[in-house]
């Protein structure tokens, strides 16, 4: 088991310090805090760059809810910036919308819809396409769990293989695409070399982004995890699943934490912080190469921009309990949650006293 008081805490510094960084993916399992940990990476990131575009291609966007502003699949600047945009896209909305439009696109799309697994490669293309013409100076994707972003991950691969597959369709068919345009009385729009060389196109796009994608200068994957059987598991599987699709991953966010050392009277609490620490002793000795960043649990939600800023804290410091931070404090806090433990029982016993003497 590895020895954690040996062990330096991790921060997100290296994220920070990496300018050569253009895109920065935030994964791992549903319901561990991605959203806020892509929000707080995309607001501690505008601090350092010159422009910062946060997406979220969760279907279930909570974006919205994590800065308290509504956002739309256009970049948006978030209230209190200069410098940070956000936006919210479906790649299967996207998809949607480009299949039911006329002329070139329409045809394109249909045409790629005939490859499984290519209509929402084809959307996501369309939308780093977009991005890249904005030329923001890092992008942050809050994405889906686990399974979703594997599969957006996959989508330049999928891409390449796809559009490929459909341009060796003109050596293998001859002239017969040209011939059928002619017969259904289409115009030169929907000619071979038109259709093919807009599939070209867009190809020359994918093959740059993946590139891009496989490049540790360019591309870091975040995995934010809790400390439990199951997120470790993901985690695993996700960080193989990095390796084998090339993608540089050297951080880990464990949120949720529940630290040993913070006044707790009650067993379930207790039992759970046990449980906890052995899963975070799995992940230091899983990860002993990765910079580990632990966050703590707390009483209430981080929503809104003042919220986050004010938690982007413990990315950059290593979280110290309140009983490390001033003894003096620790005592004064203890002394008022007893005083509430005395006032409480006293009460009840007043409540006892009072249904006996009605007896």
């Amino acid at each position: 088991m590895a020895d954690q008081q040996n062990l330096p805490e991790g921060t997100v510094h290296n994220i920070l310090e990496q300018e050569t960084l253009k895109w920065v993916f935030v994964g791992g399992k549903g319901g561990v805090g991605k959203t806020t940990c892509s929000s707080i990476l995309s607001i501690l990131l505008a601090t350092v760059r010159d422009s910062v575009l946060i997406i979220s291609t969760d279907p279930a966007h909570n974006l919205s809810d994590a800065f308290q502003q509504r956002f739309t699949k256009s970049p948006t600047l978030v209230n209190g910036f200069t410098n940070l945009y956000a936006m919210e896209v479906d790649p299967t909305v996207e998809h949607e919308d480009v299949g039911t439009s006329e002329g070139m696109d329409g045809l394109v799309s249909e045409l790629a819809g005939a490859i499984p697994g290519i209509d929402e490669a084809m959307s996501f293309a369309e939308m780093l396409k977009l991005v890249q013409t904005m030329d923001y100076s890092v992008i942050v994707f809050d994405t889906a769990p686990t399974g979703h972003t594997l599969r957006l991950l996959q989508f330049p691969s999928i891409l390449e293989k796809g559009l490929g597959k459909m341009m060796s369709l003109k050596n293998k068919f001859g002239g017969l695409f040209s011939q059928m345009t002619r017969m259904f009385g289409m115009d030169d729009d929907y000619n071979e070399d038109a259709v093919l060389g807009k599939l070209e196109g867009m190809k020359d796009v994918i093959e740059q982004v993946n590139k891009q994608f496989k490049d540790p200068d360019m591309t870091t994957f975040v995995c934010v995890c809790i400390p439990e059987f199951l997120s470790l598991y993901e985690t695993e599987r996700l960080v193989q699943e990095l390796t084998k699709f090339e993608i540089d991953s050297h951080n880990i966010v464990i949120n949720q934490v529940l630290f040993d050392d913070e006044v707790v009277e009650s067993k379930l609490l207790k039992a759970r912080m046990k449980m906890q620490q052995k899963y975070i002793d799995q992940f230091y000795m899983l990860y002993d190469d990765f910079n580990i960043t632990k966050l703590p649990l707390l009483p209430q939600e981080v929503t809104g921009v003042e919220a986050l800023k004010g938690f982007s804290s413990h990315f950059l410091t290593p979280y110290q309990p309140l009983s490390n931070r001033d003894q003096v404090e620790w005592l004064e806090r203890r002394v008022s949650e007893l005083k509430d433990q005395l006032k409480e029982a006293e009460e009840e016993l007043n409540t006892l006293k009072k249904g006996k003497q009605k007896v």
